[in-house]
């Protein structure tokens, strides 16, 4: 494929991937699930140690005991979230209860080896290959990640790995979409505050010139 071509075709990845809680029953291939633990696999990690490992769980019964377990850590959540958030998260529709850890076909729980030099931020790098393999199958995730959930005597997982996240895999039965900062509000150029710009802004200035005309305000 050329160059141009499948760098826009990855950007429309990127662009279309949407976070999905709900799942109808359509089916699952077996080797899409394949491809996208494949898509983790060769993500990048740190010192090449790839400390990640994932379960997939297709099993009812073993979700549903998943589900109980996180939902009863989400309850006590909920409960004890600061009056900000817990309005956020009313207005978003977002609750103690995770049907979704039922309703999807697949589940991915995701671990990384605890005391692995630069674990954390190497398992999110391979669950961002995942989430675009996942949107190449045109199926949907989200990443969920329910913190203090105790899965790993459920799933038999020594306790030197830490639960990540969970990734659940189905047909996605609805889109929400979610707004993104502009380029211009999260990008800079050489120095916090100039923004980024594409080889120079209106008035012929390059980017490095106006930097060097700037100085940092004083803290």
């Amino acid at each position: 494929m050329d160059r141009n071509l499948r760098d826009r075709a990855l950007l429309g990845l990127i662009h279309g991937r949407r976070s999905v809680r709900h799942f109808d029953n359509g089916p699952v291939k077996r080797q899409a699930i394949t491809r996208i633990l494949e898509a983790g696999r060769l993500a990048p990690s740190g010192s090449n140690r790839q400390p990640w490992r994932y379960i997939v769980v297709e099993d009812p019964a073993l979700k549903q005991a998943i589900r109980t377990e996180c939902e009863r850590i989400e309850a006590r959540f909920h409960q004890r979230a600061p009056a900000e958030l817990a309005s956020w998260m009313n207005a978003h529709g977002i609750t103690a209860q995770k049907p979704f850890l039922e309703e999807a076909p697949y589940l991915i729980v995701a671990y990384y080896r605890r005391r692995e030099p630069y674990a954390v931020p190497s398992i999110w790098v391979s669950i961002a290959f995942m989430l675009l393999q996942v949107e190449q199958e045109g199926l949907g995730t989200l990443t969920y990640t329910p913190v203090g959930a105790r899965l790993n005597t459920l799933l038999c997982v020594p306790a030197s790995f830490q639960l990540t996240a969970i990734l659940p895999i189905g047909v996605p039965a609805d889109y929400r979409h979610q707004d993104r900062l502009a380029l211009s509000e999260i990008a800079n150029a050489n120095r916090f505050g100039e923004p980024f710009d594409e080889g120079g802004g209106p008035d012929g200035i390059s980017s490095v010139e106006r930097a060097e005309q700037t100085q940092c305000p004083q803290n």
